[in-house]
């Protein structure tokens, strides 16, 4: 069952069709910097597995409290969610079905068609999924940028904690190394404030994506921080030793960790933990 709210959006398009990487991809992006270093409330859930339609809910109750402040001209902070999700799939407005490999009358999960942009993905345990909702009037009014900027902090943290040399290819959104795509991105921007995010695959079984064709790109693999480090350390090619790391907890850590550090960075925020409150439990 696709599981859906009685909403209509205008989807912001994340797909195009050259597929020609980029001869000298950039690996700095130099975001646009506020004079001064704004605040930004962090929802942290890295741990947990959280069933994705509520992570939904809480997102657009969050866009809903932006948006009222701007119309009472109050300020209006960033705020960031990082969680976990149970195994599911998730399509964008204008998603194609012919990218789902099983019958819709027998899905192995839930199956949820968002506002954001962009074909079918999957979340699951091991995948870290960011959710940033900020107003993008405290940044760079540009949805370019804004993507850009994701994709730039996804490989900052790639380079910086596991030595992987990421990259993006030209006419597509996401983090990639080679041949393979680590972290997917799609978003929807309302009254230039932001949601929905990315998903970067740490210890994920890539299974579930052999049900799909991910984000519709059929001559395209998934990896995974993981199975890149067990290849690197198998590599005879490596110039150099790459630290042996085992525990996928231990690989989770450093990636949260990691992740809200350049975060913060390349949006120059300061991160504030908060717990949420919508009236119910996580």
């Amino acid at each position: 069952m696709i599981l859906a709210p009685n909403l209509c959006f205008r989807t912001i398009p994340t797909k195009l069709i050259t597929l020609k990487q980029q001869k000298d991809p950039p690996h700095q992006l130099n975001p646009v910097i506020p004079t001064k270093t704004k605040a930004c409330e962090s929802f942290d859930l890295h741990k947990e597995l959280i069933p994705y339609g509520k992570a939904w809910s809480w997102q657009k109750q969050i866009v809903k409290q932006k948006q009222a402040l701007i119309q009472e001209h109050e300020d209006c902070p960033d705020s960031l969610i990082i969680l976990q999700h149970n195994p599911v799939y998730t399509m964008g407005t204008g998603s194609s079905e012919k990218f789902l490999n099983f019958d819709m009358k027998e899905t192995p999960f839930d199956v949820y068609r968002t506002e954001r942009g962009g074909e079918v993905t999957y979340h699951g345990p091991g995948q870290l999924v960011m959710y940033p909702i900020i107003n993008l009037r405290n940044h760079k009014m540009d949805l370019h940028w804004y993507l850009r900027t994701l994709e730039e902090l996804v490989i900052r943290v790639l380079s910086s904690s596991f030595s992987i040399k990421a990259s993006r290819i030209e006419g597509l959104t996401g983090v990639w190394v080679g041949n393979q795509k680590l972290a997917a991105i799609g978003v929807r921007v309302s009254k230039w404030i932001t949601y929905h995010g990315l998903a970067l695959n740490v210890t994920t079984d890539l299974t579930p994506f052999n049900w799909i064709v991910p984000c519709g790109l059929q001559d395209r693999q998934v990896g995974s921080v993981k199975g890149l480090l067990q290849e690197f350390q198998s590599s005879t090619l490596r110039s150099e030793a790459v630290k042996p790391i085992s525990d996928d907890d231990e690989l989770i850590n450093i990636s949260y960790k990691s992740l809200i550090k350049e975060f913060s960075e390349v949006f120059n925020l300061e991160i504030h933990q908060k717990a949420l409150d919508f009236g119910e439990g996580h």
